[in-house]
């Protein structure tokens, strides 16, 4: 049988037509990796500092949320992202029995069986690939909104405890979702600009019509001065995820909690540094290498200021 013609997008090729002959597991894992290195994403700092193995579960789980990612983002027809979003669910399945036909889930299967992560959360963060090709996403309800963070940040959190070390429990449940939380709806406000750009926005209607914001139209909202005072409130609201994820923190052990650390401590500055612009939208908001060195330092030597958590 020949294999599907190619299509716009190159991650919707590699799951529909994926194939490992030949693949070593530490071959799949230097694939994974350099999925991570190419992304430039700031989660990878925070990724270095632990163990060969527990790094290694951590670039797989990122290089799948990556591919699932591009493929919602980047080309390809309705039908063709909807087929291979179902393709990775199955994928999926068949990391579950061993049985992976593309290089991130053949990555995939040793973090699977050594760190015991549940395989309704990696389906759960297609789901939230799938809102977004089915969308787009233009003016959510907040309960829209907040399913949507719990998608595509708190199922990667979920995933993430048991590989930093923290397990799984109800303190380390409801932290790893307070801080995907703060760092999805941070980051929604970082990129008001650049999403509307793709047709979306994130903003909940309910804000958007409370301060007479009525339109659907992407752009329209995107350049409405009065969507400042929208992000401004929903600023408040990610300050508060943040708040609640310090608190929680008062009962786990920090050090196994490093590298959410300093993802919260990027995210947080980022927040900061809107606050101190009264959230106006303008230019890409980028933080330096140096100052996220910095808060890579503060973090990864102690708990944030005035937590005295369970491992102080």
């Amino acid at each position: 049988m020949s294999s599907p013609a190619a299509t716009t997008n190159p991650a919707i090729d590699r799951v529909i037509n994926a194939t490992t002959p030949g693949m070593s597991p530490r071959e799949a894992a230097v694939y994974a990796a350099d999925i991570v290195s190419r992304s430039g994403t700031s989660f990878a700092a925070g990724m270095k500092i632990l163990s060969r193995e527990r790094r290694e579960a951590m670039f797989a789980i990122y290089a799948f949320a990556r591919e699932i990612d591009d493929i919602a983002d980047e080309g390809g027809t309705h039908d063709e992202r909807i087929a291979a979003l179902s393709e990775w669910r199955r994928e999926i399945a068949r990391c579950y029995e061993g049985a992976p036909r593309t290089p991130v889930g053949l990555a995939l299967v040793p973090a699977i069986r050594r760190f015991d992560l549940d395989q309704h959360e990696f389906e759960m963060l297609i789901e939230g690939m799938e809102m977004d090709v089915e969308g787009p996403l233009v003016a959510p309800s907040h309960e829209r909104l907040m399913a949507y963070c719990r998608r595509v940040a708190g199922a990667v959190g979920l995933l993430s405890m048991p590989v930093f070390g923290a397990g799984r429990g109800d303190y380390e449940d409801r932290f790893a979702l307070a801080l995907a939380n703060a760092l999805q709806l941070t980051n929604i406000l970082r990129d008001i600009a650049e999403d509307a750009e793709m047709g979306r926005v994130y903003l909940p209607h309910e804000l958007l019509e409370s301060h007479g914001i009525t339109s659907r139209d992407a752009t329209e909202i995107a350049v409405d001065p009065r969507v400042q005072d929208v992000a401004r409130e929903m600023g408040r609201e990610a300050r508060g995820w943040f708040g609640e994820t310090q608190a929680l923190l008062t009962h786990l052990n920090w050090r196994e909690l490093r590298p959410a650390l300093l993802m919260m401590g990027v995210y947080e500055r980022y927040l900061r540094v809107m606050e101190d612009r009264d959230f106006a939208i303008g230019a890409p908001l980028k933080l330096g290498k140096w100052t996220k060195l910095g808060i890579a330092c503060r973090y990864l030597l102690a708990p944030p200021r005035g937590v005295r958590s369970k491992g102080a």
